[in-house]
């Protein structure tokens, strides 16, 4: 069994064909994908594919950072509105929500408010959340230590820090999204991966983005999250089944998947 928990397969980018990635994906033992929303533009794509299956679908409804503007209470105030949130099946967690400063950091401020908010949301709603962190792991930690978060849970997606950020991670209670950057030639999440324990990783594609190798360059899709888990298992020793079974548990533990 194998849980992609982090896959935009809802996006135009599978258009021509989806149901056929679908397929290939519980091919090789993907039991589950967890959908997590972009911004306002994204919903209608992903609430219907969440339909289509609510028994494969789970879904995380949230603002991403890259799409906060000088706008954003507006898109907050309809992306939380109840009957819009409502109409989505399956919302498991709040996301992906954080911080993104790789390109710009016009919106610095506004992301951190925007941040900010969906963490209160989310520990008020006992959901967990799914963190982008982008080149600003310490304007998220400044974020999350003025706010209370007990009781807060997530995993920061597409884990990309040094093995202290992600021990600091782990001890918060968090887990570590690992994806197609693990089997990347100059990647450092390899040294990470094998210092942290396998009960705090959680696997994932980004599909489309980021496909592993030997896929790298091409589309990404949540099959590919097998080869993830089979660099997993390289790295750390373990036996590729163990990698699924526990990092499965893992993400059925913090969604709490039936």
């Amino acid at each position: 069994m194998l849980i992609d928990t982090h896959s935009h397969i809802y996006s135009e980018e599978f258009d021509a064909d989806r149901n056929e990635a679908i397929s290939r994906a519980k091919a090789v033992g993907v039991s589950h994908i967890v959908l997590p929303n972009i911004d306002l533009s994204s919903m209608e794509r992903l609430t219907s594919l969440a339909k289509s299956d609510t028994n494969y679908f789970f879904v995380a409804n949230g603002l991403h950072p890259t799409s906060v503007n000088a706008d954003y209470k507006a898109e907050l105030d309809e992306i939380f509105a109840d009957t819009t949130f409502g109409a989505i099946p399956n919302v498991v967690a709040i996301g992906e929500i954080g911080m993104d400063l790789y390109w710009d950091d016009t919106y610095m401020k506004e992301q951190m408010e925007v941040f900010d908010f969906q963490l209160v949301y989310a520990r008020e709603k006992n959901l967990p959340v799914i963190i982008h962190c982008r080149n600003a792991f310490k304007q998220i930690m400044d974020v999350m230590s003025a706010v209370d978060r007990s009781g807060l849970i997530g995993v920061f997606h597409c884990f990309s820090e040094d093995y202290e950020a992600a021990k600091h991670v782990v001890d918060m209670g968090f887990y570590i999204g690992v994806g197609g950057v693990l089997t990347y030639k100059k990647s450092t999440l390899p040294d990470v991966v094998s210092k942290v324990p396998l009960s705090s990783i959680l696997l994932e594609t980004d599909s489309p983005y980021l496909a592993p190798v030997p896929h790298r360059g091409k589309r990404n899709e949540p099959a590919f999250v097998s080869c993830v888990a089979e660099k997993l298992s390289q790295i750390i020793g373990r036996d590729y089944d163990d990698v699924c079974d526990i990092t499965s548990i893992n993400a059925k533990k913090l969604f709490n998947l039936i």
